[in-house]
């Protein structure tokens, strides 16, 4: 498909970043000199105390004395384990992504009444207003879904006849219609990628409202409409490990500020999508995924120990891989000896993986898992307590679901969404000032000159 060609020579733009790149650039020793906390990080690579929450708890160590100790890692919803969630899901044999959203958004454990409501409203609330399909999706096909959902989220802005209300149960209402367009407005994206793109069919299929949203997904993604009840839940412990991980993360955070402001709720949720995309947030997953191909097409047998160890040494090194010297999947900004959300999905994902004929990629990863603290150690002497994180096993669950990379960060948000929403609810009750932190100036001053003299 041919895209919009600009009428700005890349030739122009070079010369242009010249001339800015003169301007911008900043003596890294100035960020020391006024105890400038990059990305909010604190020296130790702890986050900088932003704000507060009763929505989510991200624990990965403790400070003891002044100094970071390792611990294994805890995500709770709302001061719920999340590991207890999903394992009284598994037990009931049901589906707890709706539950999760309650419980992200309105604080406490849903009763029967209370979640069969929740779902009725999510099932009438998965409808796209009328022509929205054709007129904002197909009409324009987008080769990133992402950057779609982001404009169809702001689009839904002027089909609400009351978007502009930031009171508490106006929002409320947009973000619950919100979370039920999302897996609809995702799907749709793609297929109409699929054929602008990829010259292939699309299958747009009726919604279905009884069913839940790991269920809709797979039907709606499938040109068959057909799934196992064992696929879906797996499908629905990945949407209840990425519904949220506290205020802090980066989507959430560029929720809470664009919040803050007190714009309207589709402009602070297209925030957390576009920060959300980016690789070194959500889109993370794809580069576990491309690292992977790499690996099992550059490696004779990347399930020998001593095979793997060799070729993690040189992607530490930048010879191998896309040469950035990164191990994708591996460490976190919090947890450190464990990510419970990566030990989840990896129990539950061990047996569809090897019934599906992924075990090659499963024994990879994994030795990917266990070797890198080592090869960490040797290479660069890095001995601090090291864990794979979400990204290493998402990756290969969507796989063995057949979900297409395409769909890998939307699926993240389409989970997500259940955080944001809560999150900004939050932030319109409890806090009430604008964030607006910070900028030290380090220009100097200097005299204006003349266009002439210039």
């Amino acid at each position: 498909m041919a895209g919009y060609i600009s009428p700005i020579s890349m030739e122009a733009i070079s010369n242009l970043c010249d001339e800015l790149g003169n301007n911008n650039t900043i003596d890294p020793h100035n960020f020391e000199k006024f105890e400038v906390k990059r990305g909010l990080r604190n020296a130790d690579g702890t986050g900088v105390m932003a704000g507060l929450t009763r929505i989510c708890s991200v624990e990965g160590y403790y400070i003891l004395d002044g100094e970071v100790i390792p611990k294994e890692g805890k995500l709770s919803y709302r001061g719920f384990d999340i590991k207890d969630i999903i394992e009284s899901c598994i037990e009931d044999n049901r589906y707890g992504f709706e539950e999760v959203a309650w419980l992200l958004i309105f604080g406490s454990l849903p009763t029967y009444s209370q979640l069969d409501s929740l779902r009725e409203v999510i099932g009438e609330c998965r409808k796209l207003p009328d022509d929205f399909v054709e007129d904002l999706i197909m009409k324009h096909p987008s080769n990133d879904i992402m950057n779609k959902m982001a404009r169809c989220v702001m689009a839904l802005y002027s089909f609400d006849e009351n978007p502009d209300d930031i009171s508490v149960p106006n929002v409320l209402r947009q973000s619950l219609q919100l979370l039920s367009q999302f897996p609809s407005i995702m799907n749709t994206a793609y297929q109409v990628k699929r054929r602008a793109f990829y010259n292939k069919s699309m299958y747009l299929h009726p919604v279905v409202k009884n069913i839940s949203t790991a269920e809709y997904i797979l039907r709606q993604i499938r040109p068959n409409k057909e799934y196992t009840q064992e696929e879906a839940h797996l499908l629905d412990i990945c949407l209840m490990l990425h519904a949220d991980h506290g205020g802090g993360n980066n989507s959430t955070f560029a929720t809470r500020v664009l919040t803050s402001s007190g714009t309207d709720t589709y402009s602070a949720i297209a925030a957390g999508l576009g920060s959300l995309k980016g690789p070194r947030h959500g889109g993370a997953n794809i580069k576990v995924a491309r690292q992977m191909d790499y690996i099992l097409e550059n490696c004779a047998d990347p399930t020998d120990e001593g095979q793997m160890k060799d070729m993690l040494v040189k992607i530490l090194n930048k010879e191998a891989g896309d040469r950035s010297g990164l191990i994708y999947g591996m460490g976190h900004a919090v947890y450190t000896k464990s990510d419970p959300r990566a030990m989840i999905l990896h129990k539950n994902a061990r047996k569809l993986a090897i019934e599906h004929g992924f075990e090659k990629e499963l024994l990879t990863l994994e030795n990917i898992e266990k070797l890198t603290p080592e090869v960490f150690a040797e290479v660069r002497g890095v001995n601090k307590a090291m864990c794979a994180n979400v990204d290493l096993y998402s990756g290969l669950v969507y796989k063995v679901l057949g979900i297409p990379e395409d769909l890998y960060t939307p699926l993240f948000a389409t989970a997500r969404i259940a955080g944001w929403s809560a999150h900004r609810l939050e932030e319109i009750t409890s806090s009430g000032r604008i964030m607006r932190p910070a900028y030290k100036s380090v220009s100097k001053p200097r005299n204006f000159v003349s266009i002439d003299k210039r």
